[in-house]
């Protein structure tokens, strides 16, 4: 079948075929933001998507997250008769694979050069040298912190950053936070969304690390920001551990 109408439930795969085919879209979330001038239906949030409305929409393809999206939202879009692509990215070479499965084996788009760029940046950078360890919250109160098998957690690493919690056996762990600053870490690291960490909301409640101040999305965002990640983020680990 020719893909015509996409509708996406995943700011990062938005950006995708916005980037790739920009026509192609018929539909995105509340919260895709990229690019700025996205215009398209608006059919509510990752967690509360509108699935009637996304029905209304007729696409020939809605693609979502595991991660991001909730399974009983996914089962309502197919017993609507939608085709429902879910992606699942904990890797970084898994993101290159599932980004070329939606935009190549599902779209049926050639390769975007975008995506080809961000993987020889990344399989070209130089040895990371000795790792760094960190903690890694994206939520507080309660606080919440990278665990195990995580996307972002993955970009961390290749850039020498060994995150305390990679052990634990919950993906995103609620840790309180006496036991985050004993764990080890040297180094927190603070992205700025989903929680939007500040030099005046997140470092101090870890006196005594250094703090790194991340883009939220160069680090957990996979699409054509992966390009410019290892450059970005590696900027922003430098300033806190030099």
């Amino acid at each position: 079948m020719t893909i015509r109408r996409v509708v996406s439930l995943v700011p990062s795969l938005t950006e995708a075929v916005a980037a790739t085919a920009p026509e192609l879209l018929v539909g995105a979330t509340d919260w895709c933001d990229h690019p700025a001038d996205l215009d398209v239906v608006r059919i509510g949030g990752t967690k509360n998507p509108d699935t009637a409305r996304i029905a209304r929409l007729a696409p020939d393809l809605v693609i979502a997250n595991e991660e991001e999206n909730r399974a009983p939202d996914l089962d309502a879009l197919r017993a609507a008769g939608l085709t429902v692509l879910v992606t699942e990215i904990r890797t970084l070479d898994q993101a290159f694979s599932e980004l070329e499965r939606v935009l190549v084996d599902a779209c049926g788009l050639p390769r975007p050069a975008w995506l080809d760029a961000a993987r020889t940046t990344w399989h070209q950078l130089p040895p990371a040298g000795p790792p760094v360890r960190a903690v890694v919250p994206v939520w507080r109160r309660p606080w919440m912190v990278l665990g195990r098998d995580t996307f972002a957690g993955d970009l961390l690493a290749r850039l020498g950053v060994a995150n305390v919690l990679a052990g634990h056996p919950e993906r995103y762990p609620r840790v309180p936070l006496d036991e985050l600053n004993a764990s080890g870490a040297e180094l927190v690291v603070l992205p700025d969304e989903p929680y939007r960490f500040t030099h005046d909301d997140g470092p101090e409640a870890f006196p005594g690390l250094s703090s790194a101040f991340v883009s939220g999305r160069h680090l957990t965002w996979y699409g054509p920001s992966l390009a410019q990640a290892p450059a970005v983020l590696g900027r922003a680990l430098r300033a806190a551990v030099r």
